[in-house]
């Protein structure tokens, strides 16, 4: 279970398991990282976990699964990791940034790393999230504009103005039709960044993690694909990825904790980097859903992670303003 507090965070290790990249592969440390908007320290340190997959030189390798950080928290926990291990990569499910027409046309900004210096120095994160926000199109809960239910701005034959182009390139990655997507298809549906409230929401997460981005971007970490990165040569430089936790675990009722054991009980016949998970790890992914995020989402990471260093540009050109989900 999580501890009280972030400076005493209580790893739960793995056994040694064999690397699953028998190639030579820079990347010596996963991090995926199971998100929190939550306002409060205690929700966050409950909320928040992070698995970390460790590579040595033996060509062999650890997993962590760990909570107990607020945001403010993981963001230095990661700079420290990085001093360390500075070939790594981390893995957000929040969405980097939010459609282009509002990115550039209304906030001027020209990328998506000038959007969250914009939003964070103008206070724009907790302006749009307050109970009394002014502005409808941040809906999901009941606010003074009555926002609870999405607005006729991104309805109907609108509806795609709410979403990135990633947003949508998921969708069809989850093998969903464009013309179900106002449909649950196999619980793999992705949310629009301006929804925060409600189930599956994304929004106020994604909001509170630009200003830790700015930070890790400040602290010399690589963003894609903002940045290109920079795990090779002799000095790499950590890289962070947007991830979809549901598009990494597939369509599993995750919310079941029976249907976690089954599912984690699957990859452990069928995959070494499962087998060799500590019973410690298997407890608390059993326990809790935001667990087993991290866990699965870390692992599908580290079972590609020799992809990481040659990630490409996204072929659509909005990519530097939208941001773009890795899928694996």
């Amino acid at each position: 279970m999580a501890p009280e507090r972030a400076d005493h965070p209580e790893p739960d290790v793995a056994t040694k398991n064999p690397n699953p990249n028998p190639n030579p592969n820079p990347v010596q440390r996963v991090v995926g990282i199971d998100w929190s908007g939550r306002a409060d320290a205690a929700g966050q340190r409950r909320h928040i976990w992070a698995g970390v997959w460790t590579a040595d030189a033996g060509n062999r390798a650890k997993v962590l699964l760990q909570a107990g950080r607020t945001r403010s928290e993981v963001a230095e926990w990661l700079v420290e990791l990085a001093r360390q291990t500075p070939r790594m990569v981390v893995g957000f499910d929040f969405c980097f940034s939010f459609p282009a027409w509002f990115v550039r046309d209304e906030h001027g900004a020209a990328n998506a790393p000038d959007f969250w210096r914009r939003v964070v120095d103008q206070g724009w994160v907790e302006r749009w999230l307050a109970p009394d926000a002014s502005d409808p199109r941040f809906w999901g809960r009941a606010t003074a504009t009555g926002g609870a239910k999405r607005p006729q701005e991104f309805s109907g034959e609108n509806l795609y103005r709410m979403l990135r182009a990633t947003d949508i390139d998921c969708k069809l990655a989850a093998k969903i039709p464009e013309a179900e997507r106002q449909a649950r298809v196999r619980g793999i549906t992705p949310k629009s960044v301006f929804q925060v409230g409600g189930a599956g929401s994304v929004g106020t997460a994604s909001l509170r993690g630009f200003p830790v981005l700015l930070h890790l971007r400040k602290a010399g970490f690589r963003i894609w694909p903002f940045d290109r990165p920079a795990l090779a040569g002799s000095h790499p430089r950590p890289l962070v990825v947007e991830m979809y936790t549901r598009l990494n675990t597939g369509a599993v009722r995750k919310s079941n904790p029976h249907a976690r054991a089954e599912y984690l009980r699957a990859r452990r016949n069928s995959s070494a980097i499962y087998a060799g998970l500590s019973r410690s790890v298997l407890r608390a992914a059993l326990a809790s859903e935001d667990a087993f995020d991290a866990l699965v989402s870390t692992l599908v990471m580290a079972e590609r992670s020799h992809a990481f260093p040659h990630l490409p540009q996204p072929m659509d050109p909005l990519h530097r303003i939208e941001g773009w989900t890795w899928v694996p």
